[in-house]
């Protein structure tokens, strides 16, 4: 027994007095005479040059925040020395990347496993510079040669700290270059205190941008929202940044701070970010917390969004947005991110467009054929002026601003802006849009709109697009196959119970009536802008009115150009009481042809004839009154409506005057009359009294019109 413990006794002493020999050899020895092998076997993984200039060192350290077994053994910290990493071939430049030094910690057992546990990694002022040539190379993607074995090794990484450094970008595919300073803060700052700062800046831009409105609906009632993300009371920001540089051909500028260890294997421990963007007008700020980063993990920010358009944000996200008026929006967005596909969800978002305000949740889904977009905007107060981009129909000043180049000519009403089809297919959408209350004007009210979009490899449905509009709904369903070319438009559409009473509620007259507008439309058209498809269209319009009135001042508030320039003619700038009005308008080729239009006062019937052709907006219309009785009317003759839509030219016809009396007036064929009786039951059953049913039912069964008197006064 006593010659085993001796023996056991000398072998333990020789493998301490080997250990502690292996330890000072590890100490004293030479790391230099390792740099050769270790540039070697590095630039074999990378596929490019990898050298150290400087010095390579050892320092031996314990771990006193490990467990009490592994705080006894020390921790080699290795720093390299003036490192450099080589660009491929095809680069312009010839250093992908510089350090000063490069000090890592290296784990002595899992060696033993074959696996390279690097706790810690320090990078000391680095200089980045980063290239990808128009055809896609990146010099950040490192391909290891060809053929070659996995590697019995594992490599895993802790933390990622960072120094001063200098990042450039020069991309040609995406026509990026820019220029990146990171410094480190002279103290830390609280998370807490950068997100109070970026809200309070972000909120004030929004104020310039659209106005006082945007920075009040904004902030929601909160002058400080809650903080986001995964941080937690110890979470600082120890660096700053900006930028300079261009974004496809946009200058940029930006600012921001993060923190100073980004943790790639603890996904609990949050990286804060913040960043404050100016990419042309458009302005995209965000403060939060990124976690995983090692697999993209998930990004946790309040993210701010205000410039000029909407539009002008689909280069920089990919996402097709319609043109706007100026915005401003602010709300939570969480992603998960992944290489194979992510997920974007844009939280509890409000803001401004134009005069208008918006609210609502998006998710944009990436890595499936086409990225999608859905979810649900809401806005209580939309200005009907805001909605005018969306087809063109705004001012030039408007495109101006928005950075359209298809200024609208001075001699065409339609817009003739191009719908940007090519975006369409980028994306698919289903989102469904809700408007409380629209305005146009204080004497014109919408009471809501609805509708639900999608958009799927390339078409843009509106199905449906309906709107409340004085006591009365109009439907339609509109499909543009932008995957086309030229585009494909298709309108159905419906309007019913349109009581004239709110449609016009500034109007004396119209306050006491019981008179409603109904209406149908049905067009096919072809063409990329609203000038093209209304040019190309084919179809029919039926329109049908009772027991209203109407003014030359009434029509020009309106914006009815032509008509009040005729009212005008016929009757001057009284109010006029309308027992009847109908239209049957049938469309070819964009030539539009009235095959009735008739409006029946007191005093006279009037009876419009001829063309309004929209594919060069001219106007070819006859105008005849013919007056009932002995009535005194003022003018007898016919009129001419010449011009165009944006320039009217309305005059006299030369020729005798009608003859006064009771003769019927032929109007029209039976089929016309026929088609817009059914517009009569919607509103007043088929019991039911109303003008229009009488006039209606004499051109259906004679094709003429005579005098008819009002129907009796409801009780």
């Amino acid at each position: 027994m006593q010659r085993r413990r001796k023996v056991l006794s000398s072998i333990a002493g020789t493998l301490l007095v080997l250990l502690a020999l292996l330890l000072v050899a590890v100490a004293t020895f030479d790391w230099n005479r390792m740099k050769p092998f270790i540039a070697d076997k590095v630039s074999q993984a990378i596929g490019r040059p990898f050298a150290i200039d400087g010095e390579l060192t050892v320092d031996w350290q314990r771990d006193r925040h490990g467990s009490w077994f592994a705080s006894l053994l020390p921790r080699p910290e290795f720093t390299a020395r003036d490192i450099r990493i080589a660009n491929p071939g095809w680069a312009a430049r010839l250093q992908f990347a510089h350090l000063d030094a490069l000090r890592f910690r290296l784990s002595l057992p899992a060696l033993l496993a074959h696996r390279i546990d690097v706790p810690t990694l320090q990078l000391v002022r680095p200089t980045v510079d980063l290239e990808r040539d128009k055809s896609g190379r990146a010099s950040w993607d490192f391909a290891p040669p060809e053929n070659t074995a996995p590697s019995a090794w594992k490599l895993q990484l802790g933390t990622i700290g960072f120094d001063q450094g200098l990042i450039t970008l020069d991309d040609a595919a995406n026509r990026v270059k820019l220029k990146l300073v990171v410094e480190p803060l002279q103290e830390a700052i609280p998370y807490e205190q950068i997100v109070a700062q970026q809200s309070s800046d972000a909120r004030e831009q929004a104020g310039k941008t659209v106005g006082a409105a945007a920075k009040k609906a904004m902030a929601g009632g909160n002058v400080t929202p809650e903080p986001v993300g995964q941080a937690t009371a110890s979470t600082t920001y120890q660096f700053s940044w900006t930028a300079e540089g261009s974004y496809q051909g946009s200058p940029l500028t930006g600012k921001g701070r993060t923190g100073a260890v980004l943790a790639l294997q603890d996904t609990t421990r949050p990286f804060p970010l913040q960043a404050d963007l100016r990419i042309g007008d458009s302005r995209i700020a965000l403060v939060g917390t990124l976690t995983d980063p090692l697999h993209l993990g998930a990004l946790d920010v309040r993210l701010w969004f205000s410039g000029s358009s909407m539009a002008k944000l689909y280069p920089l996200t990919g996402l097709t947005l319609p043109d706007t008026p100026p915005y401003a929006t602010e709300g939570h967005l969480k992603a998960a991110l992944h290489r194979g596909g992510s997920r974007y969800s844009y939280q509890d978002f409000r803001g401004r467009v134009g005069g208008s305000d918006l609210a609502g949740n998006l998710v944009f889904v990436t890595g499936g054929k086409r990225p999608k977009l859905s979810g649900d905007v809401h806005s209580e107060l939309l200005q009907f002026a805001d909605l005018a981009p969306l087809i063109g129909a705004d001012a030039n000043a408007g495109k101006m601003q928005r950075g359209d180049a298809t200024p609208q000519p001075a001699d065409k009403l339609l817009p003739v802006e191009p719908f940007r089809t090519e975006r369409w297919q980028a994306m698919d959408a289903d989102v469904s849009f809700s408007g409380a209350r629209i305005v146009r004007g204080a004497a014109l009210p919408i009471d809501s709109l609805a509708t639900h979009l999608v958009m799927n490899n390339g078409a843009l449905y509106l199905d449906p697009l309906s709107f409340g509009l004085a006591g009365g709904t109009v439907r339609s369903n509109i499909t543009l196959d932008g995957s086309r070319t030229p585009m494909r438009g298709l309108l159905k559409l419906d309007a019913r119970h349109l009581r004239l009473k709110q449609l016009f509620p500034t109007l004396e007259p119209m306050r006491t009536s019981f008179g409603e507008i109904n209406g149908d439309a049905a067009l096919d058209a072809q063409g990329n802008s609203i000038a093209a498809l209304l040019g190309s269209a084919n179809g029919e319009l039926k329109l049908l009115m009772n027991d209203g009135a109407i003014s030359k001042t009434l029509l020009e508030t309106a914006g009815l150009n032509v008509g009040n320039i005729v009212i005008g003619k016929l009757f001057g700038d009284k109010t006029v009481q309308i027992n009847c009005a109908a239209a049957d308008m049938a469309a070819s080729n964009g030539l539009f042809d009235m095959r009735l239009f008739v409006f029946d006062t007191d005093d006279a019937l009037i009876n419009v004839t001829g063309t309004v052709n929209f594919a060069n907006e001219k106007l070819d219309l006859d105008v005849k009154p013919h007056t009932k009785g002995f009535r005194v009317f003022s003018l007898r003759s016919p009129l001419y409506v010449r011009g165009t839509l944006k320039n009217p030219d309305v005059g006299v016809h030369a020729g005798p005057l009608l003859a006064r009396g009771a003769g019927a007036v032929a109007l029209g064929t039976v089929a016309a009359p026929a088609a817009l009786l059914a517009l009569v039951a919607p509103s007043h059953g088929d019991d039911g009294d109303n003008t229009c049913r009488a006039v209606l039912q004499q051109l259906r069964s004679s094709g003429k019109v005579i005098p008819a008197s009002k129907p009796a006064a409801k009780k």
